[in-house]
C-alpha cells in the first residue's frame, strides 16, 4: 500500500528499552477533498530513511497497516492499529503540480491522422 501528501512534521528518533528499539514519527497531510492528517511511523533501521526529507514535501510513502490485541486487567479486548512506513520518496520532480490546467490544444495545426472510432454516436 502507499499513501501520498505533503510532509506536515518529522520527529527526531526515540529509542527504547534496554534492546535498544528504535522508532521515528512522522505526520503526512493528504491531498484529499478532505485532508487527512495520518501518523506513520518508521522503526528500527527504516528511521534512517527520513533523513533526507524535509517539512513540506511532497512524497509517497510505502506502508504496512499492523493491528494487535490487547487485553486490559479487567480482561476486556481492546484493539490498536499502527501505519509503518518502510519506503518514502519525493515526488513531483519533474512532474507538473496537479493544480496546473493541461495544454489546450493548438487548433491551428493540422490535425492527426483519426483513430478509428466504432462509437454509435
Amino acid at each position: 500500500m502507499d499513501i501520498s501528501g505533503k510532509i506536515k512534521l518529522i520527529n527526531e528518533t526515540k529509542t527504547f528499552g534496554s534492546n535498544g528499539f528504535r522508532k521515528r514519527d512522522m505526520v503526512i497531510t493528504t491531498e484529499d477533498q478532505y485532508p487527512q492528517m495520518i501518523l506513520i511511523e518508521f522503526i528500527q533501521d527504516k528511521c534512517d530513511v527520513l533523513n533526507s526529507f524535509n517539512v513540506g514535501q511532497d512524497v509517497k510513502i510505502y506502508i504496512n497497516i499492523q493491528g494487535r490485541e490487547w487485553i486490559n486487567p479487567e480482561g476486556e479486548a481492546k484493539y490498536f492499529n499502527s501505519i509503518q512506513g518502510w519506503k518514502i520518496e519525493a515526488v513531483g520532480a519533474g512532474a507538473a503540480p496537479a493544480n496546473v490546467a493541461p495544454a489546450t490544444p493548438d487548433l491551428n495545426a493540422a490535425p492527426a491522422a483519426e483513430a478509428e472510432d466504432d462509437l454509435p454516436f
